[in-house]
């Protein structure tokens, strides 16, 4: 046997062992499970559903955000924040929005969770949203440029379509290529990114 066939059928040999390893230790209805699901335009791509007024999601970001760091360069991550109709939720989402468009997200994403949990409790209105984002440096004019534009509307109902169609039921939740679903309270970082990977694979 020649050497460059004896790599290609080592490296197929060790991709079975992974994909067995992997199937021997996820159980869909366990582990994950499979809903209709939300079409994503971009694959491989881990989506996680959160609010920064739930307690649950502010115990699960830093294993969600090592997870991100772990699966980065190979799957894309993206969020979309909840307001499921209460208005300090969406006073939250709006607060996403607004770091997003102002490109300051990985600046503000932690501190937004700490402001709620921490500090002053949840955002009551317009007014307490842009006292936060000055505190960060952000200029009163940009944040009323941002948080007025017509954009925020269709914006925070996509956010809403995005639920919507998930078939989610609570949060924090990942949702995985548009159809799995993962509750990341339930593993660790290194655990949450194998079965990423692992649900990427599926076919």
């Amino acid at each position: 046997m020649n050497y460059k066939l004896s790599k290609v059928l080592l490296s197929f040999l060790l991709v079975c062992v992974s994909h067995m390893s992997f199937a021997n230790t996820f159980v869909e209805g366990k582990d994950y499970k499979k809903v209709s699901g939300l079409p994503e335009a971009t694959k491989p791509v881990v989506r996680e559903f959160f609010s920064y007024n739930c307690p649950h999601c502010y115990q699960a970001e830093p294993t969600v955000e090592k997870m991100a760091r772990l699966l980065k360069g190979k799957v894309t991550f993206k969020r979309t924040p909840v307001g499921a109709g209460r208005p300090s939720w969406i006073l939250s989402q709006e607060a996403y929005y607004v770091a997003q468009k102002l490109k300051i997200t990985n600046q503000v994403h932690s501190k937004i969770f700490h402001y709620i949990h921490e500090e002053a409790g949840p955002f009551t209105n317009a007014q307490q949203l842009k006292a936060f984002f000055e505190f960060q440096a952000v200029s009163g004019k940009e944040f009323d440029k941002v948080y007025n534009s017509k954009d925020k509307k269709t914006t925070l109902d996509n956010y809403g379509i995005q639920l919507e169609l998930s078939g989610i039921t609570g949060v924090p939740t990942l949702l995985v290529n548009g159809v799995y679903v993962v509750n990341p309270g339930e593993h660790t970082a290194q655990e949450l990114a194998k079965l990423v990977q692992f649900l990427v694979a599926k076919k």
